[in-house]
């Protein structure tokens, strides 16, 4: 039976690294023969549920004395045998074609992760099983562990036990989900980047204190020049911190408008049609990129550097632009000939108030950054 039990383990790890390299693997769209991709997240959460079971039998009988060869035994059968290939199964069916990239993505990350903490917990199984071997002829303290062993069972059930918990979310909450979760963390990089912005005060940087003790009476003359010079840059400078925000602040509110308007109470409706996928895919690639920028526009403001800061506020606004365009209609709205939607709803109204207000204080900001 140990030796049985043995073979089990190894068998376990070398499908789990199989598995792993399964998933590395460029994504195939094509499914099991009785598997559709719709099946993939009852797959996945079922799958996730039943590790998330089986893990937790075998951490019990490995940490309970006398160590069970049979009964451990047929918890890593039902892992070898059904578990893992189910769970990897669900993974290959999430699709960037039918589930968006970056949801693909994150899936197979978490069942990657969720096969290596398998494997640091069967690692941790076969050191209590060769112990348990070693001592045969007394099964029971052969079977007893130090509190350490069985931390060490205890710790890794529990990172198994917490990707199988995010794996079930993930499922649950499906790609809509999954999006919201993304918009809501990149609006929050754009708030603080913008509170960061204003908060930032320009006549705080820099060592006029020192400047002046270093400063002798001859450069005096030079001096005054030069202060004169500074004070015409600081007003610039603050000229633009002005015009930044007042472009910045309109921009930060489309994640919001974006997630309460188009993807809360949006149902499955955006992710069932290659359309919708579509949409989703273009959302979330300028979404993404608008705090990406921001933090160079930051950057550039501190750095002096108007060029750039300019540059990037263009190309922010560019991306925003995009970001409302994208989800415009709504996912399910019929569109006349000429392409315009038959009805408007109160994102629509919105984005069109919106669009002029950016117009009207992107006209601003260049005014006041000219004078």
């Amino acid at each position: 039976m140990a030796d049985q039990l043995r073979m089990s383990l190894n068998t376990t790890l070398t499908l789990s690294e199989q598995l792993q390299a399964a998933l590395s693997t460029p994504a195939n769209a094509t499914s099991p023969p009785d598997l559709s991709v719709k099946d993939a997240l009852p797959l996945l959460s079922a799958s996730a549920t039943a590790l998330k079971s089986q893990v937790t039998k075998l951490s019990l009988l490995t940490i309970t004395a006398p160590f069970t060869h049979s009964a451990v035994g047929t918890v890593i059968s039902a892992l070898n045998g059904s578990v893992l290939p189910s769970l990897v199964t669900a993974a290959l069916l999430v699709t960037p074609t039918e589930y968006t990239k970056a949801f693909h993505t994150e899936v197979h990350a978490l069942t990657k992760t969720a096969l290596k903490e398998l494997d640091s917990l069967v690692r941790e199984v076969q050191a209590v099983s060769e112990k348990a071997n070693k001592a045969k002829g007394d099964a029971k303290k052969g079977g007893e562990l130090s509190q350490a062993e069985k931390d060490g069972v205890t710790l890794t059930t529990g990172r198994v036990w917490d990707v199988c918990d995010a794996l079930i979310d993930v499922a649950a909450k499906g790609v809509v989900g999954f999006v919201i979760r993304r918009v809501e963390e990149w609006r929050d990089l754009v708030r603080d980047a913008v509170e960061e912005i204003e908060e930032w005060d320009p006549d705080e940087d820099g060592d006029e204190f020192f400047d002046e003790l270093l400063s002798d009476d001859s450069d005096k003359e030079a001096d005054d020049e030069d202060g004169e010079g500074d004070k015409e840059d600081n007003a610039a400078i603050h000229a633009q911190k002005k015009s930044t925000l007042r472009i910045l602040k309109p921009i930060a509110q489309i994640y919001p408008a974006i997630i309460t308007n188009r993807l809360k109470n949006a149902g499955d409706t955006p992710s069932s049609s290659t359309s919708g996928i579509s949409k989703l895919e273009n959302l979330m690639a300028n979404l993404q990129r608008i705090p990406e920028h921001v933090d160079e526009i930051a950057g550039a403001l501190y750095e002096e550097d108007m060029d750039k800061c300019t540059k990037y506020l263009g190309m922010v606004k560019n991306y925003a632009i995009k970001a409302v365009d994208s989800v415009g209609p709504l996912w399910n709205a019929k569109s006349t000939t000429d392409g315009q939607q038959t009805t408007e709803d109160k994102f629509t109204i919105w984005s069109k108030t919106w669009r002029n207000v950016l117009d009207e204080v992107s006209k601003s900001a260049e005014t006041e950054t000219s004078k």
